[in-house]
C-alpha cells in the first residue's frame, strides 16, 4: 500500500463529549483517543451515530475512555488483560498499527497514576515492541513529580518505551526535555496561571522519523472554554 499520514488526536474533554463532538470534527482526524467520554452505547441516539466505529471502556457511563475509528479507517480491539489497571484501551488501527489508548487513574493496590501504565507495560512490554506502536492519553503525568515515587515513575516510564525504541512525539519534535516542556497540555481548573504537560502521545521511531511527522497542541484560546485539557494532534507517515 502507498505510503499515507494517519492523523491522530488525543484529547481529555472534561465529560459530555456528546455536546463537543463538532469540535474534534473540525481536526478531520483518523483516530480519536479521548478521555472522559461517555459510552456511546448508553447516551444520545445523535452521538452514538457520530461515535459510528468506536471500543469504550469505563467505570461509570458517563466518563470512561473512548477510541473512535473515522474516516473510513478500521478498529479492533485487542484482547490484553489489563489485571485491574487502569485505564487501558488497546487497538488494532488498519490490521497494522497497534494504538495503546490510556488514561491513567488511581486507585486498586497502586495508588499512583503513573505506576498503573509501568505496571501495565511490566505485562506487555512485548506486544507494543512493534515498529509501529503509538500509545497516547492521558498519563497524569510528568517527570517533575518523579521524586515522589520510588518505583515507576515518569522517567522509568519514558525509559520503558525507549528500551522499545518508543519516544515522545513532542519531546523528539520540539527538542525539549521531559519535565521542561515549553507548552501545556492541561490547566488547572483551567486556569491559565496553572499550566502542566500531562498528556502525550509516544510511537516507535519508524513512524515517528519519516519526514511526515509533525505535532501541534490545541491553543488554549480554542479549547480551555470546552476542558481543562488541549488535544495533542499528531501526523504520523504510516
Amino acid at each position: 500500500s502507498s505510503e499515507q499520514a494517519m492523523k491522530i488526536v488525543t484529547w481529555n474533554c472534561n465529560c459530555a463529549l456528546r455536546s463537543k463532538t463538532h469540535l474534534l470534527d473540525d481536526l478531520e482526524a483518523d483516530i480519536l483517543v479521548v478521555q472522559e467520554c461517555e459510552d456511546p452505547s448508553r447516551s444520545t441516539d445523535k452521538y452514538l451515530e457520530w461515535a459510528g466505529s468506536y471500543e469504550w471502556i469505563g467505570d461509570k457511563k458517563h466518563k470512561g475512555l473512548g477510541v473512535f475509528a473515522k474516516r473510513s479507517t478500521s478498529l479492533r480491539r485487542l484482547p490484553w488483560p489489563d489485571e485491574g489497571l487502569r485505564s487501558f484501551l488497546p487497538c488494532q488501527i488498519n490490521d497494522s498499527i497497534t494504538l495503546l489508548a490510556v488514561w491513567t487513574k488511581g486507585g486498586n493496590s497502586i495508588p499512583s497514576y503513573i505506576a498503573q501504565l509501568w505496571s501495565y507495560l511490566q505485562i506487555h512490554k512485548d506486544k507494543l515492541a512493534s515498529p509501529n506502536t503509538v500509545v497516547c492519553g492521558d498519563f497524569n503525568s510528568n517527570r517533575q513529580w518523579d521524586r515522589l515515587r520510588r518505583t515507576g515513575n515518569h522517567s522509568d516510564v519514558v525509559s520503558e518505551f525507549a528500551e522499545i525504541d518508543i519516544h515522545s512525539v513532542y519531546h523528539a519534535l520540539t527538542d525539549e526535555d521531559h519535565g521542561e516542556e515549553q507548552t501545556a497540555t492541561f490547566y488547572m481548573n483551567r486556569n491559565i496561571d496553572k499550566p502542566y504537560h500531562i498528556d502525550y502521545v509516544f510511537a516507535s521511531s519508524h513512524l515517528l522519523y519519516k519526514n511526515a511527522s509533525s505535532m501541534q497542541v490545541g491553543s488554549p484560546a480554542k479549547w480551555l472554554e470546552h476542558s481543562d485539557h488541549l488535544p495533542i494532534i499528531v501526523d504520523l507517515d504510516t
